[in-house]
């Protein structure tokens, strides 16, 4: 939770090794993106039900188009975020053992880090301008849809700080029985709950 969860990990003041503008920029890119998939969503079939409803919001006609953005947002998220950390890169040269190795080492996860960040500053900014061309046009166009816009964005944005609570609870219950325990066949229970951190997490 502390290293993965989006407001610990953006906010919060610990020391890792990752920078610092980098993470609370990512908080509000995954936002935005939230933000632009929603409006996405907005169907002529989503704008027929809401003129039915006399533009009331009916959040279990939403649920459907709350999960899909926040799915996608978490998809596209994990691929920007890969770009942009560089605690498993350093992390690497720390474990390093033989100096030999090390300055090359040290040379390589430079040129790495270099390649990385480039990618992810050119990919920011090409999203952030998509995003706000559309988002601009659409609530041009749309204008008395804009408030729902807004409150299926905060669910979606809510809902994705609410999964981690329990989605990061499964690795643990594949890990806990398995260290508790002393036999060979512990292992793969083991093995998985380590698959499932890095997949979940």
């Amino acid at each position: 939770m502390k290293y993965n969860h989006p407001i610990s990990f953006s906010f919060a003041s610990y020391n890792d090794y990752n920078i610092k503008i980098i993470k609370k920029f990512l908080f509000f890119f995954y936002f935005c993106l939230d933000f632009t998939i929603n409006a996405l969503f907005f169907t002529d079939e989503t704008m027929h039900k809401i003129y039915q409803d006399k533009g009331k919001f009916n959040f279990l006609y939403q649920i459907p188009q709350t999960l899909y953005s926040t799915l996608i947002g978490k998809f596209i998220d994990t691929l920007i975020k890969n770009l942009s950390i560089s605690q498993d890169n350093i992390i690497t040269l720390k474990q390093e053992k033989l100096k030999i190795n090390l300055d090359r080492r040290y040379k390589k996860i430079i040129r790495t880090l270099n390649i990385k960040f480039t990618l992810f500053f050119i990919f920011a900014i090409i999203f952030l301008a998509l995003f706000g061309y559309y988002i601009s046009c659409f609530c041009g166009i749309y204008v008395n849809t804009q408030i729902h816009l807004i409150k299926d964005s905060l669910i979606c944005l809510i809902t994705s700080l609410l999964i981690p609570f329990g989605l990061y609870l499964i690795p643990g219950f594949f890990r806990i029985p398995a260290m508790n325990r002393k036999k060979l066949s512990c292992k793969c229970p083991y093995k998985f709950s380590i698959f499932l951190e890095n997949f979940l997490c």
